[in-house]
């Protein structure tokens, strides 16, 4: 029986999170969320259980709300990149979720590598 779409972005999701867990030396992640509308971004402590920074294109000031294209996802990785430095995290791993590395989660993790964060 053929898997469904949504399983495999699971299954993806899961490998993803546990190596993540696996090599994590208690530095935050940066988790990515892509929906047909928007993008949002979460800088989280998983040892703390807390979200330390976050950016979304659901943001009015950032004048991206209902878009999901490269530009945003540009616009959003610089975002979550100054925050991170607000918040004194110089360096993150990378939490793709079952995203492919590919289009906008790509362009919105090179901003944020442009922008100063080490990912």
């Amino acid at each position: 029986m053929a898997n469904s779409k949504r399983t495999l972005f699971l299954k993806r999701r899961l490998r993803v999170r546990n190596k993540l867990r696996k090599v994590n030396a208690g530095r935050p992640r940066l988790s990515v969320h892509r929906s047909n509308k928007n993008i949002s971004v979460q800088l989280i402590d998983d040892v703390r259980g807390v979200t330390l920074a976050a950016a979304s294109t659901l943001e009015k000031d950032l004048g991206f709300v209902g878009k999901n294209h490269i530009e945003a996802a540009t616009k959003v990785g610089a975002v979550i990149a100054e925050r991170a430095k607000a918040a004194g995290v110089e360096e993150a791993y990378f939490d793709r979720g079952g995203f492919l590395f590919h289009g906008k989660v790509a362009a919105l993790a090179n901003a944020a590598r442009e922008g100063g964060l080490k990912i």
